[in-house]
């Protein structure tokens, strides 16, 4: 059995995620990724069982990378304001600097390859389910399901993150994402979510 050479295994990563954000899931063939990555077909199975052990191993690293990011120096006994803005500005940073690993999270999030309840980190889950609970606890947010919570909390977030990233709004006009644009979306959030 050959060794394992950490530039390769590194190198098919990066390749396989380019790859499919460019090319969409139906796109990846082993074929194709060895051509990419500069290595032969048989050297992909070294570090990962199949195309699906890949996939999955590729969304739980980017997934690992993004929450460990997202609970950079939260607590979730933070007040509802403070901690919803640093999980924003943390957020924001990670995808800015790592926008293929977003879109890959997107499409595979997406997708039928993956159950989200059963791969979705226990630590994320709990810090955030606790982060919800203090903050109701404590008179800063009103109880919701966890749904419209996500939605109201994330989801003007997100959209402006898609429009900076595609760097144009929904009508095609320029756009590039500021702090005051963030600033005054956030606080019209806080408004909709608190008592």
């Amino acid at each position: 059995m050959r060794a394992r050479d950490e530039n390769k295994e590194r190198t098919i990563k990066l390749e396989a995620i380019s790859m499919i954000v460019k090319e969409g899931f139906d796109g990846l063939s082993m074929q194709k990724l060895a051509r990419a990555a500069g290595i032969s077909p048989s050297t992909i199975y070294i570090y990962f069982e199949s195309r699906e052990d890949l996939l999955n191993k590729l969304y739980l690293e980017v997934d690992e990378a993004f929450t460990d990011a997202s609970l950079k120096n939260f607590d979730p006994a933070m007040s509802f304001r403070d901690g919803l803005w640093l999980q924003w500005n943390n957020r924001y940073k990670h995808i800015v600097r790592n926008p293929l690993h977003f879109h890959f999270a997107e499409q595979f999030r997406n997708s039928p390859l993956i159950q989200l309840s059963t791969i979705r980190t226990n630590p994320f889950r709990k810090a955030m389910q606790a982060f919800g609970e203090n903050a109701m606890k404590n008179g800063e947010l009103v109880r919701v399901s966890p749904e419209v919570f996500w939605s109201l909390a994330y989801g003007p977030f997100y959209t402006l993150v898609k429009f900076h990233l595609q760097q144009a709004n929904m009508a095609g006009r320029p756009f590039k994402l500021s702090n005051t644009d963030l600033q005054t979306t956030f606080d019209l959030v806080i408004k909709g979510l608190t008592p």
